[in-house]
C-alpha cells in the first residue's frame, strides 16, 4: 500500500480547538518547515490556506484532528477549496511522565501521524449526512429524556397518596400518562396531595411533549432517508432509524477501503488472537458503537420476521454455536450486505438530494 509520504510533498497538521487553530507544515520526510496560528473563523481559514500554499506549493495534504467537532468548519472550508483532507486520531503522547505538550507539538504530531499511517481516514461529509446526524442526535436526546421522565413519573406514583394511587391502579402506561396530564389542582386536599398532583401533571405533560418531539424528528429522518437511500429501507429488518445511522457512519462512497474495513469500524469483525497452536478470535468491542447497535437491531428484527434468518440461526445452533454467537455472525453478514449495497449506488445518486426534498410546512 502506498504511504501518504510517497504521494505528497508535505502535510499541514492542525490541532483544533474551539477558538484557535494551531498548524504546522511538515515535509514529506517529516521535517518541520513552519508553524502558524489562526482563529476559527473564515478569516483564519483563509490565513491557514495561504500559509499552506506558501510553505508547500506542490502536492499537499491536511491532517486535522476533530473534523466532526472543532475542526468541522476548517474541514468544510478546505473541501470547498479543493484541498485534500484526512482525519487523524488524537496524536500519541510520549509514554514517559513529563512529556512535552503544546498545540504546536500536537500539530506536528498530527502531520507525522498522517505521513506514517497505513490507512488514511477520510472525513465524513456534511450536507445530507450532517442533517441526518443532527436529527438523530436530537431525537436520541428526546428519547432519553422521555425515558427518564417516565421513570420519574413511576417513582412519583409509588410514593403518591393512596387515593391518587387508587385512581391510577389498573391503567396501562399510556393511559396513566394521559390521565396524569389531565389532573387538576385540588385545593381541598392537604399540601402534599396538592403538590403530588402538580408534579404528576407536569411530568406527564413533559413526557407527551418529548414523545411528540421524537415523532416529529423521526418523520424528518424518514424523508431524508427515503431521498438518500430508499433501497436500504427495502432490506428486511431495516427501519428508518437504523438506516439513518448506517448512512451517518458510512458517509460516502470510497470512505472505507473495503467491506472488511467497514465491518471492523462497526465492531462486527472478530479480532484474531491466535498464538502457536491456538487459533481463536475475540469479540471486537471497539468501533462505532451506534452503528453496531443499528446492525444489532436489524438482526434482532430479522430473527423474528425473516424465515431465512431463523433457519440460519437454527443451523448454527445445531453446529454448536450459541444463539448469541449466531447473531454475531449475522451482524457481520448484515454489515457486508449494507456496505455493498451503498457502495454500488451510482455516484450521481449519492452527490446531493436536497433539491428533491419537500419544503417543511
Amino acid at each position: 500500500m502506498t504511504m501518504l509520504a510517497e504521494q505528497v510533498d508535505g502535510v499541514i497538521g492542525v490541532d483544533t480547538h474551539r477558538d484557535t487553530l494551531a498548524a504546522a507544515a511538515v515535509s514529506g520526510l517529516g521535517a518541520v518547515l513552519a508553524h502558524a496560528e489562526a482563529a476559527t473563523d473564515q478569516r483564519g481559514y483563509r490565513e491557514l490556506l495561504a500559509f499552506a500554499r506558501r510553505q508547500i506549493p506542490g502536492a499537499r495534504c491536511w491532517a486535522l484532528e476533530g473534523t466532526g467537532s472543532y475542526g468541522a468548519g476548517l474541514a468544510a472550508f478546505l473541501d470547498a477549496a479543493g484541498e485534500r483532507v484526512v482525519e487523524v486520531c488524537r496524536p500519541k503522547r510520549p509514554p514517559q511522565r513529563g512529556g512535552r505538550k503544546t498545540d504546536a507539538i500536537d500539530a506536528v504530531r498530527a502531520a507525522r501521524e498522517a505521513l506514517t499511517t497505513e490507512h488514511l481516514i477520510h472525513p465524513r461529509r456534511r450536507g445530507e449526512r450532517e442533517a441526518l446526524r443532527v436529527l438523530l442526535a436530537t431525537r436520541q436526546g428526546a428519547v432519553t429524556s422521555c425515558t427518564a421522565a417516565i421513570n420519574h413519573l413511576k417513582a412519583l406514583i409509588v410514593s403518591a397518596p393512596e387515593d391518587l394511587r387508587a385512581e391510577l391502579r389498573g391503567k396501562g402506561r399510556k393511559a396513566v400518562i394521559s390521565y396524569c396530564a389531565r389532573l387538576r389542582d385540588r385545593p381541598a386536599q392537604i399540601i402534599d396531595h396538592r403538590m403530588t398532583v402538580r408534579a404528576l401533571r407536569t411530568t406527564a405533560v413533559r413526557v407527551q411533549a418529548l414523545r411528540a418531539e421524537a415523532d416529529e424528528l423521526e418523520a424528518e429522518i424518514v424523508v431524508l432517508v427515503e431521498a438518500m437511500a430508499p433501497e436500504l429501507l427495502r432490506l428486511p429488518g431495516v427501519g428508518p432509524i437504523s438506516a439513518a445511522q448506517i448512512l451517518v457512519s458510512w458517509s460516502h462512497p470510497g470512505r472505507f477501503r473495503s467491506e472488511a474495513a467497514f465491518a471492523s469500524f462497526a465492531g462486527t469483525a472478530p479480532i484474531p488472537v491466535s498464538s502457536g497452536l491456538t487459533n481463536r478470535h475475540r469479540l471486537n468491542q471497539s468501533g462505532d458503537r451506534q452503528l453496531n447497535r443499528a446492525l444489532h437491531t436489524i438482526v434482532l428484527i430479522r430473527t423474528r420476521i425473516d424465515p431465512a434468518t431463523k433457519a440460519y440461526i437454527q443451523r448454527r445452533t445445531t453446529e454448536g454455536k450459541t444463539p448469541r454467537e449466531a447473531r454475531r455472525c449475522l451482524k457481520r453478514t448484515v454489515a457486508r450486505q449494507v456496505f455493498k449495497l451503498l457502495e454500488r449506488r451510482p455516484a450521481e445518486e449519492s452527490r446531493t438530494v436536497t433539491d428533491n426534498l419537500p419544503l417543511a410546512a
